[in-house]
């Protein structure tokens, strides 16, 4: 089950930034606001080549109704590690 979930995260990685990836790590993240635990899970950390700016991107998934919705973040600063794509990923409402 774990590989065929990189599987669809890999492929949603490439299909979303245009470029080959492979899975490199894998980052349990718990992110709290307030002291509260807004968001926490695994984010899986993918290699890139040949994108014309990242080397690397953050993925995960989550259940929004039936499908699940793929999250994609690359490696740009300010986003430097999977927290920093989990909150970027927060504040751009990709979770509603």
């Amino acid at each position: 089950m774990k590989s065929e979930y990189l599987d669809n995260l890999r492929d949603a990685v490439a299909s979303l930034h245009e470029c080959a990836c492979f899975h490199s790590g894998t980052t349990h993240v718990t992110e709290t606001f307030q002291g509260e635990t807004v968001w926490e899970g695994d984010v899986e950390t993918f290699t890139l080549t040949g994108h014309a700016t990242a080397d690397e991107a953050f993925a995960w998934a989550f259940h929004n109704g039936e499908e699940p919705q793929y999250v994609a973040v690359l490696r740009l600063p300010p986003i430097d590690k999977p927290s920093d794509a989990v909150r970027a990923a927060i504040a751009s409402g990709a979770f509603r």
